[in-house]
């Protein structure tokens, strides 16, 4: 990376205060982290914080947007999900009112319906600058999300079957939602996944490797994956959304590699191996 890019990249945005929906979650907290880190002033908003934001209710909305210029959208559950062009709809009409100019957006690689609560944002915010992060799967889900309970008990079960998927590290997404952001570059889609394809038996392979102690992967079908969900008391209508989603976006028209990090970046994205190595150090895999 260039002098030059380094410097443009820690330049306070034009943009101020900027509100960060699902402000606790994955990428939220990350990127609440690093806009701070910048002196960039921070609205995290939550269902319990200083800043109240809930997906499920639309009532909040106004007011965590009123006074921000930026947004990082994340919604929750997914944008694939039912309702979510109605949801971006309405947030892209507020956000607007609110003279919020510059919106940035994750949204899931490979996933039709995504796209179409992607247009419905865009088409509600008008002229507002709105970049778009499709992303893959996170390597993080085995250290804090839906997986680490099966890490923890020595046995990932997923619908994954043999498929690869190029996991990205959360820390890369979050840097990426920075740059876009705070810096130029604004109004652009980009597509990130890690540096190397993996299958879910040899993320769990590397994950044994780190955490020294076996972890193996079972495959299940998504009918079962949904059953299993349910179990769990995961609602039977998220339940089965969930299991047909992951069944979807691991058929393999996902397997390949972006340049996308490096693009935004200027650096390689990090290596499955490298989060493994950092989760174990961090003791998120101790018994």
């Amino acid at each position: 990376m260039t002098q030059d890019r380094v410097n443009e990249n820690r330049k306070t945005p034009g943009t101020g205060r900027v509100l960060v929906t699902s402000g606790t979650g994955k990428t939220g907290r990350r990127v609440v982290e690093r806009l701070t880190a910048r002196g960039v002033p921070v609205r995290a908003g939550s269902r319990h914080g200083e800043v109240p934001f809930d997906w499920a209710d639309e009532a909040g909305w106004e007011a965590a947007l009123r006074g921000a210029d930026a947004a990082y959208i994340a919604y929750y559950p997914d944008l694939a999900a039912p309702g979510a062009p109605e949801a971006m709809t309405a947030f892209g009409r507020i956000a607007r009112g609110c003279g919020v100019s510059r919106l940035v957006l994750l949204s899931g690689r490979g996933e039709p319906q995504a796209v179409i609560a992607e247009e419905a944002l865009r088409a509600a915010a008008g002229d507002g600058e709105l970049t778009v992060v499709r992303s893959a799967f996170f390597a993080q889900n085995f250290s804090e999300g839906a997986l680490l309970d099966g890490v923890l008990g020595g046995e990932l079960v997923f619908p994954a079957g043999s498929t690869a998927e190029p996991f990205v590290d959360a820390g890369d997404l979050a840097d990426v939602v920075v740059a876009a952001l705070c810096g130029p570059g604004a109004g652009e889609v980009h597509e990130l996944t890690g540096p190397r394809l993996l299958t879910f038996e040899e993320a769990a392979s590397e994950i044994t490797r780190a955490a020294g102690r076996e972890v193996r992967y079972a495959a299940v079908s998504g009918p079962e994956y949904a059953v299993m969900l349910e179990r769990y008391g995961v609602p039977e209508a998220e339940a089965g959304f969930l299991a047909g989603l992951f069944a979807m976006l691991l058929d393999g028209h996902n397997a390949t590699l972006t340049e996308g990090v490096k693009q935004v970046l200027g650096r390689d994205p990090e290596s499955f191996t490298a989060f493994a190595a950092e989760a174990a150090r961090s003791g998120a895999w101790d018994a």
